[in-house]
């Protein structure tokens, strides 16, 4: 038996924009600028569903979470991009890979299954309206949001873990901006088919049938919403889940252009597919936490009057 020739391997390069020194400064203004409003926008969304007493209902309690999770999210990983746009040896230790790669696939698992929660919120709200406060009482609406961190966390162990037991080679260059898990994974020196299985497997549970129950939550509602006679009412009732609609569009479709790719494409050769999978992974990783509190905020009339509420408070006690 041929032993494969293993060396250790205790830090990473991320390859990113190396040797465009140019786009690199223009992406760290752009990234930076992006990053402030990413803080701000859902900061200022989790305080007001904090402070109005109007908004202490499951849809913003859901709303709240999902603005904690973008911060979470983009915080594991825009900080090391930035200092890496700046920084000549652009490297990441083996361990620090490993908790990047951890907490990246764990809060974007918990999205796909937060937002399936309030896709079933705005279900009951919208097709069984009176019985709404007993369906999702607090109980349920806290326990809906626990799970959904739950379900991300243990995903992204297990998977995290089978990829750190991967034996590593002389490659250590991820090309990539952040340690994303299957660019680690492609640099192992074995047999990664067991992985992607279990990935497989993994993506079809918490990613696929959140996705399935998005999509029937929303057929119903339509079909429910269709059925109101004034144009009013309609109208107020698809206002109350265009928002979440919107947020579902753009997030479902940057990570399944992602992760549901024909393996043929998965070229590592390749380096314009390289480069497109970058591009797409810094737009679902910046752009779409930036977007959520703006769509929801310029699409809900209630975060409208609560941001006003709590500007009026700071004018008058000034």
């Amino acid at each position: 038996m041929e032993k494969i020739n293993e060396t250790t391997v205790t830090e990473f390069f991320l390859k990113g924009l190396s040797g465009y020194p140019k786009l690199e400064i223009i992406f760290f203004v752009l990234i930076l600028v992006m990053y402030v409003v990413i803080l701000l926008g859902n900061g200022i969304l989790i305080v007001i569903s904090i402070l109005d007493p109007h908004l202490h209902t499951p849809m913003y309690f859901f709303l709240s979470n999902l603005s904690f999770l973008d911060i979470c999210y983009t915080s594991t990983s825009i900080p090391p991009t930035l200092v890496s746009f700046l920084s000549q040896r652009k490297t990441i230790s083996f361990s620090g890979c490993v908790v990047q790669m951890f907490l990246g696939l764990a809060m974007g698992t918990t999205e796909c299954v937060l937002l399936a929660m309030m896709a079933f919120d705005r279900y009951v709200a919208i097709c069984n309206p009176l019985r709404y406060s007993i369906i999702m009482n607090k109980i349920v609406y806290v326990q809906m949001a626990a799970g959904s961190w739950v379900a991300g966390g243990v995903n992204s162990l297990v998977q995290t873990i089978l990829v750190v037991q991967l034996p590593f080679c002389k490659n250590n260059v991820i090309n990539h901006f952040s340690c994303e898990i299957l660019a680690v994974m492609k640099l192992a020196c074995a047999d990664i088919s067991g992985n992607e299985f279990i990935m497989l497997i993994a993506t079809t549970v918490l990613i696929l049938l959140p996705l399935l129950l998005i999509v029937v939550s929303y057929t119903l509602i339509i079909s429910s919403i269709l059925k109101i006679h004034s144009a009013e009412g309609r109208s107020k009732a698809f206002s109350t889940c265009s928002a979440h609609l919107t947020v579902v569009i753009i997030f479902y479709g940057t990570i399944l252009f992602m992760y549901m790719k024909p393996k043929s494409k998965i070229s590592p050769n390749s380096d314009k597919l390289q480069a497109t999978d970058k591009l797409i992974s810094m737009f679902y990783g910046v752009m779409t936490p930036m977007m959520n509190p703006l769509i929801y905020s310029l699409r809900n009339k209630d975060v409208k009057e609560a941001v006003k509420q709590l500007l009026g408070r700071k004018a008058f006690s000034k």
